[in-house]
């Protein structure tokens, strides 16, 4: 396993720790636990891409989704269009 050293500083009222390159992660959130010998472990959290469009489009009532299928299911007129 590598081990590399580190810095430690505050960022605001947080305290922060840089990461080397080599262990640079591919996402913006983490889990940081302690193992009962006091070590920290980082877990990286997949991305939650979609979750707010998720969280949002769950607050529909089921009015409004009845309404917006029946919406897809009714034909359209025809146009008349000028022949080529």
């Amino acid at each position: 396993m590598d081990v590399l050293p580190s810095r430690v500083f505050m960022n605001g009222n947080s305290q922060a720790v840089r990461i080397p390159a080599e262990f640079r992660l591919s996402t913006d959130r983490v889990q940081i636990s302690r193992t009962a010998e006091g070590d920290l472990l980082i877990h990286p959290c997949p991305p939650q891409r979609g979750k707010a469009l998720l969280d949002l489009l769950a607050r529909f009532d089921a009015d409004f989704v009845a309404a917006l299928e029946q919406q897809q299911q009714e034909q359209l007129p025809v146009q008349e269009r000028e022949s080529l």
